[in-house]
């Protein structure tokens, strides 16, 4: 059960969608809302000023770096204030966070005592990123002990979720999450198998949804699962992704699912991933 939600708030022009989502679900599931905002050091010494500060060792490159901290904790702060505001209006308790630090190892941090993260697909250090995945979103889905919610720039009540399912082990606890959520929220759900033995699936997902008392269906086919997934859900006006982050827990740090790299990428709607 979803009982205290962690949003992780930047400024960038997603924090409207992570507010959003984050107040709906805290007011729907009745759960503890908490806002983190990161001051990014990554933005405090980007590859430009680490190099040449290095190598220089010139003073005015550390005072530089003194009042670029200053500047970002205050703006933090402005941005950790609106967003209490908001809940405030709504008539909703939150609590707040600024911290240090690379931004996708502190939502995970925090996200330990926590049941969901929502932040944003697009974030204002974008420009910054590098490494394997190449995005905070991704990094924040490998490292998270908890499910994350990749949300779009604006809020939107879902009316149809969709869930993916494999019959992998991820699959079956996104299921398993899906079914918990959406009996609170009193939401249908369409489960989609984009698989050769599809049948064999939908019978594992009928079963296991039955008990829970939801309105679902089941839908096969057969293609690429990447392109048939965006293309199903795009055509039928989906509104709501579930789906597994990775068939490999092993290497679930390094590496996300195929499928589920293409859709946190491409796909034009909020995801749900957990691993």
């Amino acid at each position: 059960m979803i009982k205290h939600i962690l949003v992780a708030v930047d400024g960038s022009p997603y924090t409207p969608g992570v507010g959003g989502w984050g107040r709906w679900l805290s007011r729907r599931l009745d759960a503890e809302l908490t806002a983190l905002h990161v001051v990014d050091i990554v933005s405090l010494e980007g590859p430009f000023l680490h190099d040449l500060s290095g190598s220089l060792g010139f003073e005015p490159f550390l005072n530089f770096s003194t009042k670029m901290k200053e500047a970002l904790t205050s703006n933090g702060e402005a941005i950790l204030s609106s967003f209490k505001e908001e809940c405030q209006q709504d008539g909703i308790g939150c609590q707040t966070t600024l911290s240090f630090g690379i931004v996708a190892n502190e939502i995970a941090e925090k996200a330990r005592l926590g049941d969901l993260v929502i932040l944003g697909r697009r974030g204002v250090n974008a420009r910054f990123d590098y490494g394997t995945m190449g995005s905070v979103a991704e990094r924040v889905i490998r490292k998270s002990p908890v499910p994350v919610l990749v949300v779009e720039e604006e809020f939107t009540e879902p009316r149809k979720p969709l869930l993916c399912y494999d019959g992998s082990p991820n699959a079956a606890k996104v299921m398993h999450s899906a079914g918990e959520l959406l009996k609170e929220l009193s939401l249908p759900l369409t489960v989609l198998t984009v698989s050769e033995d599809g049948e064999e699936r939908t019978k594992e997902a009928e079963e296991y949804l039955r008990p829970w008392g939801i309105e679902f269906e089941c839908v096969v086919l057969g293609g690429d699962p990447p392109t048939t997934i965006e293309r199903y859900y795009r055509e039928n006006a989906h509104d709501l992704l579930f789906m597994g982050a990775s068939h490999h827990s092993r290497l679930v740090e390094m590496v996300l699912g195929s499928t589920a790299e293409y859709l946190v990428r491409n796909l034009s709607g909020p995801v749900f991933l957990e691993h």
